[in-house]
């Protein structure tokens, strides 16, 4: 049964858009320019220093509407509860009687300003980021809303991990160097992987909740066994990339990678060993994060040397 906002009397505050916007998550969209100006300064041996501080902008402010939609769709829609194991400041339309629309109206900000930004990139770069963005767009708002969201689907995970870890670094490129390359895409693999694993993780965690919600994702289907089995070997093909593609493309990169393993591999064991089920869901979301961050700004600074 959806949920309306009839009797909700409580204002947005900045401090619930900020919860909204879940900064928590940016790791997704800032390691992806990261990685992006990172492979603009290994093949050009310069780097635009103003332009990269504007895309990391345009980037958190979708991945903030990213958070913002996909919270107020599960929420009208009954999905969201306070019996979820989630924290409060993790579900502010649950815990707090703040009208949902002044959700949506953030998410539409959070887009729209991300779009006003990008009309300056775009007279630098041409149509190519746009024609990019308007992709993403597209797949941003598909993703939570509609009749059959994305989320809903078995394809979210890749989806998710293809818009942000690879669609990201392969415009960011393109308007760091001028040139769109098939190759951004093959040295956004690490990023294309974490994102994805990020959702994952909490689809993984969430199979009793989306059950009942109606969800077919990919570990609905899989089972948490199969599914914790397709993880685990991600998270070893996350890795192994990093290495191949510094050691072809990025070799004077290599000496960042025994310092990456010193740094990651504590919290790849960790996470490896979480059972990835509802009651771990709080600790299983703040190890991926972590991973993400740890590979990837080691992998970052071995593309930048």
């Amino acid at each position: 049964m959806e949920q309306t906002d009839e009797t909700a009397t409580v204002r947005l505050s900045p401090l619930m858009a900020w919860q909204l916007a879940a900064p928590h998550t940016w790791p997704a969209a800032i390691l992806p320019v990261l990685v992006a100006a990172g492979c603009a300064v290994g093949m050009t041996g310069h780097l635009n220093v103003p332009m990269t501080w504007l895309l990391l902008a345009i980037c958190i402010l979708m991945q903030s509407s990213v958070n913002t939609f996909n919270d107020y769709f599960d929420y009208v829609k009954g999905t969201d509860t306070a019996d979820d194991n989630v924290e409060a400041s993790d579900s502010v339309l649950v815990y707090n009687n703040v009208n949902p629309k002044a959700a949506l109206a953030l998410a539409i900000g959070f887009l729209a300003t991300a779009f006003l930004l990008g009309i300056y990139v775009i007279y630098c770069a041409g149509p190519v980021p746009l024609a990019i963005a308007l992709v993403g767009a597209v797949i941003v708002v598909a993703y939570s809303g509609g009749k059959t969201p994305i989320s809903y689907l078995p394809i979210g995970e890749a989806v998710s991990g293809i818009v942000m870890g690879g669609l990201i670094p392969l415009a960011c490129y393109q308007v760091l160097t001028g040139e769109l390359t098939a190759l951004a895409l093959v040295w956004a693999i690490p990023t294309i992987i974490g994102v994805g694993l990020i959702m994952m993780t909490n689809n993984t965690c969430d199979i009793e909740k989306d059950i009942e919600a109606a969800r077919k994702t990919l570990p609905v289907l899989l089972g948490r066994p199969r599914a914790r089995a397709l993880y685990h070997g991600l998270l070893i093909t996350w890795a192994v990339a990093i290495i191949v593609i510094v050691a072809v493309w990025f070799s004077r990169g290599i000496v960042v990678l025994p310092f990456m393993a010193l740094a990651a591999y504590p919290l790849m064991r960790a996470l490896w060993l979480n059972p990835l089920a509802p009651a771990s869901r709080i600790g299983a979301m703040g190890q991926i994060c972590s991973v993400n961050v740890a590979l990837g700004a080691f992998y970052a600074a071995a593309l930048f040397l």
